[in-house]
C-alpha cells in the first residue's frame, strides 16, 4: 500500500497572509526610501560638485532599482499558474542573488569614485552635512527594521534588504566623513593612507562578506540544497513520536524562498487504509504546528513488513498462568513468533514495572507494551472501549480476548486467529 498526501498552501493561513503583507509593506517602504535618498544625493552632488556624494547617489539609485525588484519578486513569489503549479517561491532567492550582485556593483562604484582624483575641491555647506547625516540615520533605522521583520518571517528577501542597508550605512558614513572633512578644509593622511581610503577598505571587506553570504545562500536554495539539519531532525523526531510509525525509510526537505517543502517515506504498523490516512494527517498537523513556514508535506506510507509477531500475555505468576486482569498482572510473557511457520523463536517473562502505580495503571501498562514493540495482546477482560484499549489500538496492537488458562494454549489461540 502506497499513498501520498499533498497539503494546502501555507499562505492560506491568517498568519501566513499577515507575513506576506508585512513583506510587501517593507519592500515598498524600501523602494520609497532609496528613491528619496537617490534624488536627494543627486541634487547635492550637482550643487556641490562632490564625487563622494555622487558615488552615494549612484549607490542609492542602485538600491532603489533593487528594492523595486524585491517588491515585484515578493508579489510574484506567492503566485501559482498553470506553468508553475508549485508556485514561484524561489523568486525570493533569485532576488537575493540579484541583490548580492547589486552589492558588489555598488561597492565597486564606491571604491572607484573614492579613489578618483579630483582637481577642484567640492563646495560643501552645513546643510549638505545635516541632510546626509539624517539620510544615514534613516538608512540605519530602516535596515534594522527590515532585518527584524525578515528574521521574524524568515524571508530571505527582507534579510537581504536589511544586510544591504547595513552596507549603505557604512558607505554613507564614508561619504559623510569625506564631506565633513571637506567642509572644515581638513586634509590629512595616516602613513600615506587617507581616511577615505581606510573607510573604503573597510566597506570593501564588508561588501565582500555580505554579498558573498547572500550569493551563497541564494544559490544554495536555487540548486535545491536540503533544509538545515536541525529542522530536518525536528521533523524526523515528530514522525518517530507517532506510535504507528514503524520505520522512516527516507526523509528530505528543501527551501523555496522562506517556505519549506518536506517529503518522507514511512512504514506503518497497520494494514487499515483509513487508519493509515488518519495517522498521516496527524503527522502532517504536528509538523505544521511545530515547524514554521511549511508549504507542503508529502507522505508516502506503506505497511511494515514483519518477519515476526510479538505477543504479550498477562501472567499471575512468573511461569505460565494467565492473569484475569490486565493492568494489575504481576508479570507479562513476551513471545516472539516466526510468521513463516508460526514457531516460537523466543520467550521471556518480564515483571510488570507499573503494577504499583495508583492512577491510570492500565493506560500506562498499555503504553509500556507499545514501547516494547508488541503486535498482539491476549487478555481475559475486554478493554477495547477503555483507555488501555485505545492506547493499544492507536499503537497498532491487536487485542485478542482469549479463553485459555495457560501460555501454550493462549499462544495457539492467538496464532490461529492471526493466520
Amino acid at each position: 500500500m502506497v499513498a501520498s498526501q499533498d497539503t494546502k498552501p501555507a499562505e492560506t493561513s491568517l498568519s501566513g497572509n499577515h507575513e506576506v503583507r508585512q513583506i510587501h509593506k517593507v519592500a515598498g517602504y524600501a523602494f520609497l526610501l532609496n528613491l528619496f535618498l537617490a534624488i536627494m544625493k543627486a541634487i547635492l552632488a550637482v550643487s556641490s560638485g562632490s564625487l563622494a556624494i555622487a558615488a552615494g547617489a549612484i549607490d542609492s539609485g542602485t538600491d532603489a532599482v533593487s528594492s523595486l525588484v524585491i517588491f515585484g519578486g515578493v508579489k510574484l513569489s506567492t503566485q501559482k499558474t498553470r506553468t508553475f503549479p508549485m508556485g514561484l517561491y524561489k523568486l525570493e532567492n533569485v532576488v537575493s542573488v540579484i541583490i548580492a550582485l547589486f552589492i558588489f556593483a555598488a561597492g565597486y562604484e564606491i571604491i572607484r569614485e573614492i579613489f578618483s582624483s579630483v582637481d577642484a575641491r567640492p563646495r560643501i555647506s552645513i546643510t549638505f552635512i545635516v541632510l546626509l547625516f539624517f539620510g544615514t540615520v534613516a538608512t540605519d533605522l530602516f535596515g534594522r527594521y527590515a532585518l527584524s521583520v525578515g528574521r521574524r518571517t524568515e524571508s530571505p528577501t527582507l534579510i537581504a534588504e536589511g544586510r544591504h542597508r547595513q552596507v549603505d550605512v557604512l558607505s554613507s558614513i564614508v561619504v559623510l566623513v569625506s564631506v565633513t572633512l571637506g567642509y572644515f578644509d581638513l586634509h590629512f593622511n595616516v602613513f600615506g593612507v587617507t581616511i577615505d581610503q581606510i573607510g573604503a577598505a573597510l566597506i570593501l571587506i564588508f561588501i565582500a562578506h555580505a554579498g558573498w553570504g547572500l550569493l551563497a545562500d541564494g544559490m544554495r536554495v536555487l540548486l535545491d540544497a536540503s533544509i538545515d539539519l536541525p529542522t530536518l531532525d525536528r521533523v524526523r523526531e515528530i514522525i518517530k513520536n507517532e506510535p504507528l510509525v514503524g520505520e522512516i525509510k527516507s526523509l528530505m526537505g528543501r527551501n523555496a524562498g522562506r517556505f519549506r517543502f518536506i517529503q518522507a517515506t514511512i512504514t506503518l504498523k497497520t494494514d487499515n487504509l483509513e487508519k493509515a490516512h488518519r495517522v498521516s494527517e496527524e503527522i502532517e498537523r504536528q509538523i505544521r504546528t511545530q515547524v514554521r513556514h511549511v508549504e507542503r508535506v508529502i507522505l508516502h506510507y506503506e505497511p511494515q513488513e514483519r518477519s515476526h509477531d510479538r505477543i504479550a500475555l498477562p501472567l499471575d505468576d512468573g511461569r505460565d498462568r494467565i492473569s484475569l486482569h490486565f493492568g494489575e498482572a504481576p508479570y507479562f510473557a513476551l513471545v516472539h513468533i516466526r510468521r513463516k511457520d508460526q514457531a516460537i523463536e523466543k520467550q521471556e517473562i518480564l515483571e510488570n514495572p507499573l503494577r504499583s502505580v495508583e492512577t491510570a495503571k492500565g493506560i500506562r501498562v498499555a503504553e509500556w507494551l507499545v514501547a516494547q514493540g508488541v503486535d498482539h495482546v491476549g487478555i481475559k477482560e475486554d478493554i477495547s472501549n477503555k483507555g488501555p484499549g485505545y492506547v493499544l489500538s492507536n499503537g497498532g496492537v491487536t487485542i485478542h480476548i482469549i479463553t485459555a488458562e495457560e501460555i501454550g494454549p493462549a499462544i495457539l489461540e492467538i496464532v490461529t486467529n492471526v493466520s
